[in-house]
């Protein structure tokens, strides 16, 4: 049973700057709502409630967000706005959520390993804190189900054009069914014509705690960093790894094209405001032909 989450979100985020400058990337709003507020959403609409969050220097504003405010409650109150004051309540309710500091970026690996603790010898769900996946059934229930069943680290991925493959982590093995793979490789960013599928990795994980024996040692990698990517590969020559393939679609939150992106597919999406704002930008779109 998988009961415990962690959400790596110590990244400088220089690709906003100067956006972040002050601010993490995790809480650029989705119009008014922060990334990794849906990410923490995806967890308990999982079953996961214990949730801990690995930050860094700048980060406060992470925590400030999930914590209660009493003043800002009673400022609501007093304008008897229940709806605004029910979202603020939920906020500050939706889980127990833990926080440590990562003391230097040193990779994903590295992050992920202060977690140690936090799990023992669980196995523990990982969700990328600027990534956002809208899906029907959430995406880390998805992999939750399939753990369940085969008791094995289970990577999710999802498939993107074969002229692509090199921009990703792209995963190798035997299908076991269209949405399976027993894998046998985890190649980052390879040629297209060296690359073993399409399977993308798509920043959720389902890890069991041998992830941590792993991680110590893994050594430095890309960027002089300990990557996940090259403990996972450890990790796979001594026990079996999945890959599975999402329900879902996913938004990196990582850049500032899809970040616009996002944002657009997310408003069309809101009753309020979703009519005139489809008609805004078609005649944007006319204007500029």
């Amino acid at each position: 049973m998988v009961k415990k989450a962690v959400i790596p979100a110590a990244g400088f985020g220089t690709r906003f700057l100067p956006a972040t400058k002050a601010q993490p990337k995790e809480m650029l709003p989705i119009i008014d709502t922060p990334t990794i507020q849906y990410v923490v959403q995806e967890c308990v609409d999982s079953g996961i409630e214990d949730i801990l969050i690995i930050t860094g220097r700048g980060k406060r504003s992470i925590e400030d967000h999930f914590d209660r405010n009493t003043e800002l409650e009673s400022r609501i109150k007093e304008k008897e706005d229940e709806t605004l004051y029910n979202q603020i309540r939920h906020i500050e309710d939706m889980a127990n959520i833990h926080y440590i500091r990562q003391k230097e970026l040193n990779g994903l690996g590295d992050a992920i390993y202060y977690a140690k603790d936090h799990c023992g010898h669980e196995p523990f769900a990982v969700l990328l804190g600027d990534t956002i996946i809208n899906s029907v059934i959430p995406v880390t229930q998805q992999m939750i189900d399939t753990f369940e069943q085969y008791h094995q680290t289970i990577i999710a991925v999802e498939t993107v054009p074969r002229d692509k493959v090199s921009r990703y982590g792209i995963v190798g093995g035997e299908k076991i069914s269209d949405h399976l793979m027993q894998l046998n490789e985890l190649v980052e960013k390879p040629d297209v014509d060296k690359s073993p599928s399409n399977w993308a990795i798509a920043g959720r994980y389902i890890l069991t705690p041998e992830i941590f024996d792993a991680i110590e040692k893994t050594p430095r990698g890309k960027g002089n960093e300990i990557q996940l990517t090259d403990a996972l590969r450890l990790l796979m020559k001594h026990e079996n790894l999945m890959a599975l393939s999402i329900e879902g679609q996913r938004y990196d939150i990582g850049n500032k094209l899809d970040y616009l992106k996002t944002t657009v597919e997310f408003a069309l999406r809101r009753k309020e405001f979703a009519g005139p704002f489809a008609d805004f930008l078609k005649e944007t779109v006319n204007n500029m032909k």
